[in-house]
């Protein structure tokens, strides 16, 4: 799991205009449409193509678990990418985002100013740049660990060091501990 990547999706996904399908008979309609086949869509669901035709004709109406979860991401990747590119390029543009988080939080500075870090509860908003470098590394497939790099490295220079006004001798954020974690457009 994904905790930066799949945050940044719901917060991406929450702009939606309109409600993804649900049902799985839908979903499935809606795959074979954007995959344009069932053989393609059985090879991203790793399925047979008979158990795709038979979800498009209603004849299975309710997937396993496992399946389940593989096509509603599958769903939620593809659905409305006009507005989830809207919504990305306004958020790194004009708009920001906004991190709520309850973390281990602390950085290293020259010895004497150091912070021990601890658990803290924050909800920052980061300004355009902070959300462009992460929607970036997001599109460049960055991993979970390169995302909370770019995350520590924008409270780094939101909330500790106010801009530059203040703490300009910290090196480096600690980000670890993760208890939650949810990013707002």
């Amino acid at each position: 799991m994904s905790l930066f990547g799949d945050g940044l999706d719901a917060a991406v996904q929450r702009s939606f205009t309109r409600p993804a399908p649900k049902s799985a008979p839908a979903q499935m309609r809606y795959l074979v449409r954007q995959l344009k086949g069932t053989r393609a869509v059985a090879r991203t669901l790793r399925i047979s193509q008979r158990t795709v035709e038979r979800y498009v004709k209603n004849q299975i109406r309710t997937p396993r678990p496992d399946l389940a979860a593989r096509l509603d991401r599958e769903v939620k990747q593809r659905w409305q990418p006009q507005v989830r590119a809207r919504a990305r390029r306004q958020a790194a543009t004009t708009g920001g985002i906004v991190i709520d988080t309850r973390a281990r939080l602390g950085y290293t500075a020259p010895i004497g100013t150091t912070d021990e870090s601890r658990i803290r509860h924050l909800t920052v908003a980061l300004p355009p740049q902070h959300a462009a470098r992460l929607f970036d590394a997001q599109q460049a497939g960055a991993d979970d660990r390169r995302l909370q790099q770019i995350t520590a490295e924008a409270l780094k220079d939101v909330y500790f060091q106010d801009s530059g006004r203040r703490a300009g001798s910290l090196e480096e954020v600690r980000f670890t501990d993760i208890e939650h974690l949810e990013f707002e457009l």
